[in-house]
């Protein structure tokens, strides 16, 4: 079993994404991604946030490396694995800023020490762990072929050998004024031990500690360096042993596990991110991926909402949809800030974090896959365009129809609010008959009631309010035909028309 990658197993990995998909901002999923990659920034991690997949068994690839990785044991040594590998670069670019020769050689070979060591330890982990991942078990094969090579086996003695040889090395410093000089340490007397000896017949007890620990930094002065030069010169053979060491392995690092590296971080910064949530009991699945339309899903929620109100005792409001046989789209209607378009965002985010491969924000989840998302969220007007809000929503309306395909879901919301209700109907039907005859998923957000029983493509949710309070929000949508009711009752809640205002007003 030959290993490469961690989030794909072809052969050819598929080129990275530099530049978010446009959806991204209306989902608020690039304050996910943002919230996720931000303690990781050093491995790069947002093209492969950028890059959803079309193919169901790369993503159930990733699911079961996602499944491995829940094990928190086995994830506690990919993340020391991680350290040491940050430790070594460290070393490694430290090395290369350093101006004195055996400086730099020794930080050098500290890398390839902490190198051999994150290597070895992953090997030893993998062998104990209980792997189910393809991903994970081809890792674990490949790290034993690569611990037991002739060229990590050499790397791994001598580096030890080296620092052994180094670590023999004992000398002492004679200062006098304007001068100092070098030479081998021949057992000359401790004074420090004789003072203490000395003053312990006066010790009255545990005395405070006025010590201080200074940093220590990594750099080196001249005087330093000349200290150095001459302890090399008193001890030749093992600083030769660490100039033939550099010379013999001067790129230490194998490509196949730095690349891992990098893309383990994809699912650890994820379930760090999911970790952070935890104090909110919130649900989190695998979700099955197919390319039938049959979906659903039970107790989700909107992520970037989620993320949001992490610091906040507000609860995270559960939903649950599914389309059957011949339906398509969802059409949410009712009251103003009733969650109908954090719904309509939730199911996008859905889709598109199981097309990463990720365990996605719900109990349960049947998700379909997909081409492209694209999204339609109303926009304010702007000057620069040239055009009003009505002829920009046609135009990005038209070019939104002339990309999608019968694979690509589609989220519309509140589109038309800008003309009168009889064109915006009149427009909506028009979109909605193209949008059914190209067999698309989505969800539509609308304030025309008329559109949720456009055809049997069409599902009807509603927002909810509360039976006692029709002015509260319950931020609950429901599958149910859309009536108007509730929205009425809330305008007239609002501006306090309702039967119960106005005898309150024409009483004498």
């Amino acid at each position: 079993m030959t290993f490469r990658s961690i989030l794909f197993e072809k052969e050819i990995l598929p080129p990275e994404t530099a530049e978010p998909p446009a959806c991204l901002t209306d989902l608020n999923l690039d304050q996910v991604i943002d919230a996720v990659t931000a303690k990781k920034e050093e491995y790069n991690l947002k093209p492969f946030f950028y890059t959803p997949l079309a193919d169901a068994e790369t993503i159930r690839y990733r699911q079961e490396v996602g499944r491995d990785l829940q094990d928190e044991a086995w994830l506690a040594q990919v993340k020391a694995f991680a350290e040491r590998m940050a430790t070594t670069r460290r070393y490694l670019a430290l090395s290369e800023k350093l101006d004195f020769e055996y400086h730099y050689k020794g930080w050098f070979l500290e890398a390839a020490l902490t190198y051999c060591e994150a290597v070895r330890g992953l090997a030893e982990a993998a062998q104990t762990a209980d792997l189910r991942s393809r991903g994970f078990r081809s890792l674990r094969a490949y790290l034993q072929d690569y611990v037991r090579s002739p060229a990590f086996e050499a790397l791994a003695a001598e580096a030890r050998q080296v620092k052994d040889g180094l670590a023999g090395v004992r000398y002492s410093i004679r200062i006098q004024i304007g001068r100092f000089s070098v030479q081998k340490y021949e057992d000359e007397t401790d004074y420090s031990l004789e003072v203490e000896k000395t003053f312990a017949k006066f010790k009255q007890g545990a005395a405070k500690d006025y010590r201080v620990d200074f940093y220590t930094a990594t750099g080196m002065n001249h005087i330093e360096a000349k200290i150095l030069e001459f302890v090399a010169r008193l001890y030749p053979e093992p600083f030769a042993a660490l100039d033939n060491f550099c010379e013999r392995h001067p790129a230490f690092l194998d490509e196949t596990l730095c690349a891992f590296d990098r893309e383990v971080q994809f699912y650890v910064a994820y379930l760090d991110h999911l970790a952070s949530l935890s104090h909110k009991n919130l649900p989190f699945c695998f979700p099955e991926v197919t390319e039938s339309r049959e979906i659903f899903g039970r107790e989700v929620f909107d992520l970037a909402l989620a993320g949001s109100l992490a610091l906040s005792e507000a609860p995270v409001v559960l939903n649950d949809f599914e389309l059957r046989g011949a339906e398509r789209v969802i059409v949410v209607t009712g009251p103003n800030q009733g969650g109908k378009t954090t719904f309509a965002r939730m199911f996008a985010q859905l889709h598109y974090l199981a097309a990463l491969g990720l365990p996605v924000p719900g109990r349960q989840a049947r998700l379909a896959l997909f081409d492209r998302i694209f999204t339609l969220f109303e926009r304010e007007e702007t000057i620069r365009s040239l055009r009003g809000k009505l002829q920009d929503d046609l135009v990005r309306i038209r070019d939104l129809l002339a990309q999608a395909t019968p694979r690509s879901i589609v989220i519309l919301n509140e589109i038309f609010s800008s003309t009168t209700l009889k064109d915006a109907l009149f427009l909506s039907r028009e979109i909605m008959t193209r949008l059914l005859d190209l067999d698309a998923m989505g969800v539509w957000v609308t304030f025309l009631d008329e559109l949720a029983s456009f055809s049997e493509k069409t599902v009807s949710m509603v927002s909810t309010v509360s039976p006692e309070n029709p002015a509260e929000r319950t931020f609950k949508i429901v599958r149910r035909p859309a009536d108007g009711l509730a929205y009425a009752l809330s305008l007239a809640e609002k501006h306090r028309l309702t039967h119960r205002h106005i005898l309150e007003r024409i009483r004498p």
